[in-house]
């Protein structure tokens, strides 16, 4: 039997950007955090880096802008990266009083009064201003804050929740466009439950997932941005995915990430006979930016015709590599690889999502009472390609800026009341799930294929003929099949994937992780991809 809950604020993920904000929040208001699967299997647990932010007394607002709108290929919106940066040093203050780990600095001559923690620098940073725990920041954040979660008896923790779509005004045929609530599938029951909302919060993160190689869990389906473009959002600059450079290369680890922090402390990038490379592509070499040292990666494997590079910090002491990155030293270790006396093969693969759903500072999108927040959201910080460590930021910044628009809005908006339960009565349980698994498996194909770091005009249009079949089959699956989570996720990634490819078919020039050999120069002006949904255009 289907269920019908009441929220004041609906929070869909529970990474970084939806714990932030729900914490954040009074404790007199009734909030829901909806997982789909179990709570840590978001991305944010798995990030390795850090937080890029302006704390050290030698780094100044102005350096951190500069880099910035540098990496961002000319298409950084200048006012979001200030008011991002500008807000960087009471976001960390937040979390270290939220009881964040962060690593200490250890100078037994650091002078009293200074920045107490450890700094460390990634590629377009001009200074150290990453601040970590040790090599699994993301891991400590998160477990900190599900913990301080955990403790607020207004929170409602709900694991096992797929998102099936948004609940508007337009939809249900009311006046309006206000965005009502979700119907959400609990994969406990079975059942697609009705969540009813004063607010609700996309904090979904990204769509990694359709590229056959990434970085990311299982869950970055794109899920937000899909059903965000349903319910009458714009979507911008979707053609815009970063490729991280270095990914563990080996047949049992599937997604292991190799943090760009080796590279920030003097690990080299070489070819399988020793040589390194990237001083003849950019002459900041490993401290480059994410999309010319991948594309540098992806030329230099298809020159060569090898599978995977190498990087090595095994020159650096050895026990200085198992200090700062202990993860990476133990997880390489289980396959073999000692870091502090061999290099680690690595390939690039799909990492992040820069485009997303439009929103303004408070993080508001098309749609009253809709926000977006993290990797799901378009909010211009991070231009045609994100600086290292920009986006865990962006989480805590725009998440916190969130709460401010929610709190002075919210005596206007009553809860909804009456809302329609999901009609599921057409439908039958399907005995042709493999359906749906063939066609993922060509979905990020093809993504892989034709849509990856290098793009032609015929690889785009290859992946348009594909992406639309697709959809029509997903379309009359989803029709008169059960949902699923396999289901509604292949059903958002198609969608996701057909706005990326018609983006990047948009985009005549090569600039930041676009890059194409049919228009292989820069435009002489930067201007954004901004797609409208067919129903709200004009």
């Amino acid at each position: 039997m289907s269920r019908h809950y009441q929220h004041d604020v609906l929070v869909i993920g529970s990474g970084a950007a939806g714990l932030t904000l729900a914490l954040t929040l009074p404790a007199h208001l009734r909030i829901a955090i909806l997982s789909k699967g179990d709570l840590a299997n978001g991305s944010t647990y798995w990030a390795q880096g850090g937080v890029a932010a302006v704390l050290d007394d030698a780094d100044t607002v102005e350096s951190h802008v500069a880099d910035t709108l540098n990496a961002g290929g000319g298409l950084c919106r200048e006012d979001a990266v200030r008011f991002t940066v500008e807000h960087s040093r009471e976001a960390i203050e937040w979390l270290i009083e939220q009881g964040v780990p962060f690593t200490r600095e250890d100078k037994p001559d650091r002078e009293e009064g200074s920045f107490e923690f450890h700094l460390t620098r990634e590629g377009g940073h001009s200074h150290r201003r990453i601040i970590h725990a040790a090599d699994a920041t993301g891991a400590a954040i998160f477990n900190t804050l599900l913990e301080q979660t955990r403790k607020r008896a207004n929170i409602e923790l709900l694991e096992q929740r797929v998102a099936v779509d948004l609940i508007t005004e337009r939809k249900l045929g009311l006046p309006g466009q206000r965005c009502v609530g979700a119907y959400v599938l609990d994969r406990n029951s079975g059942e697609v439950d009705t969540h009813c909302a004063r607010f609700v919060v996309l904090a979904t993160g990204g769509a990694a997932k359709v590229y056959l190689y990434t970085s990311n869990p299982d869950g970055a389906s794109g899920d937000g941005i899909a059903m965000a473009w349903r319910a009458g959002c714009r979507v911008g600059n979707l053609e815009f995915n970063q490729f991280h450079p270095t990914c563990l290369y080996h047949p049992q680890a599937k997604s292991f990430l190799i943090t760009e922090a080796l590279r920030g402390e003097g690990a080299h990038l070489k070819l399988p006979n020793g040589e390194r490379f990237m001083e003849r592509f950019d002459e900041r070499a490993e401290l480059a930016p994410r999309d010319i040292v991948a594309r540098a990666i992806d030329h230099e494997m298809k020159r060569l015709g090898v599978d995977c590079v190498y990087l090595d910090i095994s020159h650096k002491p050895a026990e200085f590599v198992k200090a700062h990155f202990p993860t990476v030293y133990e997880r390489c270790l289980q396959y073999g690889i000692d870091i502090t006396r061999q290099p680690i093969p690595v390939v690039p693969a799909a990492h992040y999502t820069c485009g997303g759903v439009l929103v303004d500072r408070h993080g508001r999108t098309d749609v009253p009472g809709l926000y977006a927040i993290g990797e799901t959201s378009f909010t211009g910080l991070h231009g045609a390609n994100r600086m290292a460590s920009n986006s865990l930021l962006e989480c805590f910044v725009y998440a916190r800026s969130a709460v401010e628009d929610i709190l002075e809005h919210l005596d206007q908006v009553a809860t909804p009341q009456s809302l329609p339960a999901w009609d599921a009565s057409q439908v039958t349980d399907s005995d042709e799930d493999v359906i749906i698994a063939h066609n993922w498996d060509e979905l990020r194909h093809f993504m892989w294929d034709y849509v990856g770091i290098v793009r032609t005009n015929k690889r785009l249009q290859r992946a348009q003929h594909r992406v639309r079949l697709l959809l029509d089959e997903i379309d009359e699956f989803y029709s008169n099949y059960r949902v699923s989570r396999d289901l509604i996720e292949l059903r958002n990634l198609a969608l996701v994937a057909e706005l990326m490819i018609e983006s990047a078919m948009r985009r005549q020039e090569s600039r930041g992780l676009h890059y194409t050999l049919d228009y292989p120069e820069l435009l002489p002006e930067a201007h954004d991809t901004i797609l409208v949904p067919p129903t709200f255009a004009g």
